[in-house]
């Protein structure tokens, strides 16, 4: 017996309108579906900046049971929606960034060569792939003087927009508004109350 097909989701708010239309750039089948393995790249494309670690988080808590390997939006949806009103996975600050960068900069010149900018985000911490350092360092690397001018890289990373998050709040600001608004329910024995007087 061949399966229903599950009826497409639909958005309720431009929050969820943002998360699904991201998520349907990674369904290639059409059938609200994707790849484990897509998590990362969904996520980033919405703003966020999970550690790997975060993004097994994500994929554990939505993978579909029956058919591992695969996350359902059904899934994502409501998780993603909560994640990104609790503002969980949200990008450093300048002065974070910048911080970090004079932490390594022992010499306060400005700049980090590209030798030690590249044992730092291959080696340290959490590596990035060859291809995530390939990428990164098309807007890092100044050619001229082969450096990382590390003040003039982190307002090259400060103009991506972080408005998902701010969908985000608005949606949530919405939501409590009509709860606000909605008649609040009265327990009968209350009820009962107000009609003996």
């Amino acid at each position: 017996m061949a399966r229903k097909e599950e009826p497409k989701i639909q958005a309720n708010n431009d929050l969820e309108k943002k998360i699904i239309e991201a998520f349907e750039v990674f369904d290639h089948s059409g059938k609200q579906v994707v790849d484990v393995r897509e998590i990362g790249t969904i996520l980033r494309s919405l703003g966020c900046c999970p550690t790997e670690a975060e993004i097994q988080e994500v994929i554990l808590a939505t993978e579909n049971k029956e058919a591992t390997g695969n996350v359902p939006l059904s899934n994502f949806l409501p998780f993603m929606c909560k994640v990104m009103i609790q503002h969980r996975f949200y990008p450093a600050t300048a002065e974070m960034l910048l911080a970090a960068f004079r932490y390594f900069d022992t010499e306060g010149r400005g700049y980090l060569s590209k030798e030690r900018f590249t044992q730092l985000m291959l080696e340290e911490g959490e590596p990035f792939t060859q291809e995530e350092f390939e990428e990164m360092m098309q807007t890092a690397l100044d050619p001229v003087t082969d450096t990382i001018t590390y003040e003039y890289y982190i307002n090259q990373l400060m103009v991506a927009p972080k408005d998902v998050y701010n969908t985000a709040d608005e949606a949530e600001a919405e939501r409590k508004r009509l709860e606000a608004a909605a008649p609040k329910k009265r327990r009968a024995s209350s009820l009962l109350r107000a009609a003996q007087n």
